[in-house]
């Protein structure tokens, strides 16, 4: 392959034409280590790069031409020369052939392993150009047909109910792959539409998946950035079956139908390890299940990469450098809080420290933490477990939920024991935490005694960055929703996404957290002594310096990452 001298370091030009920060390249750097994934997919991923600079900066990184693959017909005999199976594993398209010369269009140019694996496939010299995924993946589609995930339910339902029975699934092996879909004769139809499933869910960036039976059809649904999207229905035939198929995959009965089952599973997609947190719950047509998505890959440990405002990441991180106490999150369920939790682990974690944690369920493996799962059929709970910790001489303890007195009451001793615990509440925002412990039965000068912190969390959806345009607020709209400014922000830009073909006409693609954060300040203390409500707090930690959760949210909507449509539905007025 003839090969052309790299003018710069990738990173380098990135930093140079100042399309990512430093901090955002090293976030991509080191999860490539951590996964394996390229950092240009890395960067795109995370929204921190849009492919079109991308394809421009590599082109000029390598010196080679970037090309629009989607005006390209390609002959048949040229798409021969690359298996349709490397082309969907490396993301490539061979676009012509010239004498012993096959050029390619790549996503990854920089992809070494793919084109050795291609040079020991033909008997050319490979000719690579750059091209964007997105077109890239379509074009593959167009050219090869049959591979795009919605397509292939045709091939996969073809088969009589009676090609994939429960005990021809007790002897199947578990799903290992699921980076591509192939239709191979050899494979039983169940255990295609339980991969195309999981395909689907991550291709899309799914956090959820919904499969729900009803008298005539398996409705199917993705959560993605927070809001359910209906998928194509696989028949109802094959109902019992599905079930089936996705218990034995979790160590599960497939003779229970009466009761609720839990399980988990772990398959491999793109090289990345992707565990599924699974329940099932019998209905009137049959059991629902809905399958959480872990992305290990998706954790990002350090707080101070997960996008918060800088208020709250310097209170979060001082409260982390206090010997004992509590810290307690709150925010509504999908809200982000095991991601900070987590993260704030992440940090606490050294081979000095004796960490430990009480789940229910564990949903990321952390090396060198003790996690215990909470089993409260046996009468394992949060509190029981917690008990038992604190006889494992533990530093630092997570609390997965503090749902009852009883827990409340032995996470208090433990902080006020020498203790640094962290956990989560269900309040309304950060100030709620205090009247909240008190109503649970906790005195308030052990309130007041124990609590360090407590942070309230959403998630917002994000603009798209592929058709956000900026817009003008009125001075009276930005009066109505409290707007005060922000003195550390260079440039204030409101924005909208006016929809387009990456983010399904809906202006948005992901998801960002926003938090406030709230010290237990000195002049908050005679407060909680005084049993004061939630707001007078508030108030007061107002005055101390928080930001509350609408003010960081309209921080986010100002520097153009969010809108404030989306400060108007998650935030309450201050």
């Amino acid at each position: 392959m003839a090969t052309r001298a790299t003018k710069k370091r990738l990173p380098d030009m990135l930093l140079e034409q100042q399309l990512v920060t430093q901090e955002q390249l090293q976030e991509c750097i080191n999860l490539h280590r951590q996964t394996g994934m390229s950092l240009p997919s890395l960067l795109v991923s995370k929204e921190y790069l849009s492919e079109e600079d991308l394809v421009i900066t590599l082109s000029e990184q390598l010196g080679i031409p970037h090309i629009r693959v989607a005006h390209y017909s390609i002959p048949k005999e040229v798409l021969s020369e690359v298996p349709e199976t490397l082309a969907r594993q490396y993301q490539m398209l061979p676009v012509s052939v010239t004498g012993d010369v096959l050029t390619l269009a790549m996503a990854d140019p920089l992809n070494i392993m793919a084109l050795d694996d291609l040079r020991m496939l033909t008997s050319y010299e490979i000719e690579p150009v750059v091209a964007v995924s997105s077109e890239l993946a379509g074009a593959i589609d167009k050219h090869y047909g049959g591979g795009k995930a919605e397509d292939l339910y045709a091939s996969i339902v073809g088969h009589e109910e009676g090609d994939a029975n429960v005990e021809e699934l007790k002897t199947t092996d578990d799903i290992e792959d699921v980076s591509r879909l192939e239709v191979g004769a050899e494979d039983e139809p169940v255990k295609k539409l339980a991969r195309l499933i999981l395909f689907n869910a991550l291709e899309r960036g799914a956090s959820d998946i919904h499969l729900e039976p009803f008298e005539k059809l398996i409705r199917v649904r993705y959560r993605v950035d927070g809001t359910l999207e209906e998928a194509k229905a696989p028949p109802k035939s094959l109902q019992q079956n599905i079930i089936a198929r996705f218990k034995i995959l979790c160590g599960c009965r497939i003779d229970e139908h009466r009761l609720p089952q839990d399980g988990r599973f772990r398959i491999r997609y793109n090289g990345r390890e992707i565990d599924f947190r699974v329940g099932f719950l019998p209905c009137k047509y049959g059991e629902k299940i809905v399958l959480r998505v872990l992305d290990q890959s998706n954790l990002t440990l350090g707080l101070d990469t997960l996008g918060f405002e800088p208020q709250p990441v310097t209170a979060m991180l001082e409260a982390l450098k206090l010997p004992h106490g509590m810290l307690l999150l709150t925010g509504p369920t999908g809200s982000g809080k095991t991601t900070t939790l987590y993260s704030a682990l992440h940090k606490l974690n050294s081979p000095e420290s004796n960490v430990v944690t009480v789940e229910d369920p564990i949903e990321y493996d952390l090396f060198g933490v003790n996690q215990v799962q909470v089993q409260s059929t046996i009468g394992f709970t949060f509190a029981s477990a917690l008990r038992q910790i604190l006889r494992q001489d533990p530093d630092i303890v997570m609390v997965g939920e503090i749902r009852d007195g009883e827990t409340a009451d032995v996470a208090v001793k433990a902080a006020l024991t020498g203790h640094l615990v962290l956990s989560t509440l269900h309040t309304n925002d950060a100030a709620g935490v205090f009247p909240r412990l008190m109503d649970m039965g906790i005195e308030p000068f052990l309130v007041q005694s124990s609590v360090a912190l407590a942070a309230a969390q959403r998630l917002f959806k994000r603009v798209c960055s592929d058709c956000k345009e900026p817009i003008n607020v009125p001075e009276e709209v930005l009066d109505r929703i409290q707007w005060r400014g922000f003195d550390y922000l260079e440039q204030i830009q409101f924005v909208r996404g006016r929809g387009c073909s990456r983010c399904k006409e809906t202006g948005y693609r992901g998801r960002v957290a926003v938090i406030e954060a709230l010290l237990n300040w000195p002049e908050l203390q005679p407060l909680v002594l005084q049993r004061a409500s939630g707001y007078d707090i508030k108030n007061q930690a107002i005055a101390c310096g928080m930001q509350t959760l609408r003010q960081n949210g309209l921080a986010k909507a100002a520097k153009g990452v969010s809108t404030i449509e989306q400060v108007l539905e998650h935030t309450s007025h201050d």
